[in-house]
């Protein structure tokens, strides 16, 4: 046998006939270590049975027993006039259930000085002397939506040679010497709408690290090597961006939902990388890096004044410039229902995206979606999961929510994984959740829990004066009041059944939805076209030029 369980002993009898001879008195050949442990298992069993009977756990009944009834007339089994019936017995409400918690506090949240410097840089200043620590964050009105179409790249290149290419005085070699002598940092970075830069530094050397950051903000050099190496990173990464599905499925939904070229899902090709120049480099950095253009944050152990004043010194260098912006496109929609596949021939399993366009944080619905969103997809009581994770076994991982943007129309998906031969079935099955949001009143038990879930996770929104000051400066970024997290949460503590149904009646469009399919579209449980005409999406990466 090679199952894996032990063999049967087989016993050798003797020409003597076992039932001839009295039976062998049984030994107990175990080790007092073994009579132990099984003594403990019976104890522990023994113990788990009472706890589970005081919870009010049904128990287990012999099966019944065959009894010879006596026949009653219909006279006798009819109730005597005026008897009283037997109370039911209580329904037993689970103990959880009638916990009791009291109200959260109030968060008591530390004032940020504002100011802005004589050059027009704004300043966002909070003490904290909890640790011998200074930060410094600095968000730069510019971004990728910048860039030209066929030099994709570039404002990310600019972002990272900024720091690795050094400044006009030092080398990036040299400033990392540096900061590593003092345990400091200094990172900059270039997103879609927004430029980044920090610094991390002990208390006693903020002098230092400031005049890095500074340096690196003001006088980038862009040496022509470091260029040449993050140029390498970015080849590098073109060439893998196709190697994880998930990537794949998520570049690839962004493209259906803002177009191809749209500045919010657009990427890098070699050919654009190879149209950049350092000259491209100088003047991106040029055209949108001045003082008026600028945000500061600074958090740690200081005293406001002292460190204002160091800041303005290190900086006052610095002139002001007029920046015209270019007008950043609109992003236009229309509602449609298509299906789109991508073809992954070694995998084994679906990876699901679909959905349409969201809305913007500024929309007076808001605070009703995010509820939605919790009830819809949020989280491990969501419909989503219950249903096609746990009630049916479709997917491991499934989920969805209506996305919301600053400055761009966020986007609502689905998402879910799943094995090939549900993927119709698990799409199916999600849609269908989507269109029961629009069709009824959420319960009263899915609007209390989605509501706790945000309002008792709001605390995690300071967690630390550094998320504080950050937060504060993003809004003021974007334009939104300071009071905007904290308006958000009095809002949702107001949502209603009603205003739920009321927003997802007005936002979704579960017939409308762009489906997106990455995997083996010829081994589904049902045909893809039964969704609709299939569109394959070509993810061919062009070569680059010789």
């Amino acid at each position: 046998m090679s199952s894996g369980w032990p063999r049967p002993i087989s016993r050798r009898r003797t020409a003597r006939s076992a039932s001839s001879r009295p039976p062998p008195a049984r030994r107990d050949n175990r080790s007092p270590t073994m009579k132990n442990a099984w003594t403990m298992r019976i104890a522990l069993v023994l113990t788990c049975m009472t706890l589970m009977a005081e919870a009010g756990w049904s128990q287990v009944t012999a099966p019944p027993t065959t009894v010879k009834k006596k026949a009653v007339s219909k006279k006798e089994a009819s109730p005597k006039a005026g008897a009283k019936k037997a109370p039911a017995a209580p329904e037993r409400v689970p103990a959880y259930r009638q916990l009791e918690y009291p109200k959260l506090r109030d968060i008591q949240v530390p004032e940020v000085q504002r100011l802005t410097l004589p050059n027009g840089m704004q300043l966002f200043v909070l003490e904290d002397h909890e640790l011998p620590l200074i930060h410094m964050s600095a968000l730069i009105r510019t971004g990728s939506i910048y860039e030209p179409a066929d030099q994709i790249g570039l404002a990310g290149l600019t972002g990272t040679v900024m720091r690795t290419g050094g400044t006009t005085t030092r080398t990036g070699d040299q400033i990392d010497e540096q900061l590593e002598q003092i345990a400091a940092s200094v990172e900059t970075g270039i997103g879609a709408s927004f430029g980044r830069a920090s610094m991390s530094v002990l208390k006693e050397d903020v002098d230092a690290g400031l005049a890095v950051l500074a340096d690196v903000l003001m006088n980038p050099a862009f040496r022509q090597d470091k260029i040449d190496l993050a140029k390498i990173s970015a080849r590098s990464a073109i060439a893998r961006r196709n190697d994880n599905p998930g990537a794949i499925a998520s570049r690839e939904y962004a493209k259906l939902i803002y177009g191809p070229d749209s500045v919010y899902a657009r990427h890098a090709e070699y050919a654009t990388i190879d149209n950049i120049t350092r000259d491209d480099l100088v003047a991106f950095h040029r055209r949108f890096f001045h003082p008026n253009q600028v945000m500061l944050a600074v958090w740690g152990d200081f005293e406001s004044k002292e460190i204002v004043a160091k800041i303005q010194a290190a900086f006052q260098d610095w002139p002001k410039a007029e920046v015209k912006l270019p007008p950043v496109p609109d992003v236009p929609y229309e509602f449609r229902s298509t299906v789109n596949a991508v073809r992954k021939d070694d995998m084994s399993q679906s990876i699901i995206r679909m959905g349409h366009v969201g809305g913007l944080m500024s929309d007076p619905d808001y605070h009703a979606l995010m509820v939605m969103n919790e009830i819809l997809g949020g989280g491990f009581t969501s419909r989503l999961f219950r249903n096609v994770r746990s009630r049916q076994g479709l997917a491991y991982s499934v989920g969805g929510a209506y996305g919301s943007d600053f400055d761009r129309p966020g986007m609502f998906f689905l998402s879910c994984q799943t094995k090939l031969d549900s993927t119709v079935h698990a799409i199916e099955a999600i849609l269908g959740e989507v269109r029961k949001m629009t069709q009824a009143e959420v319960t009263t038990e899915e609007l209390t829990l989605a509501k706790d879930a945000y309002l008792n996770s709001f605390v995690f929104n300071f967690d630390s004066k550094g998320q504080i000051i950050n937060r504060l400066m993003t809004y003021a970024y974007y334009g939104y009041p300071a009071d905007f997290l904290q308006k958000t949460k009095e809002n949702v503590e107001k949502v209603t059944k009603a205003d739920v149904l009321r927003a997802a009646r007005e936002h979704l469009r579960p017939d409308k939805v762009q489906i997106l399919v990455v995997g083996r579209p010829d081994n589904l449980d049902k045909p893809l076209s039964t969704l609709g005409e299939i569109r394959t999406l070509d993810i061919t990466i062009p070569p680059p030029s010789q």
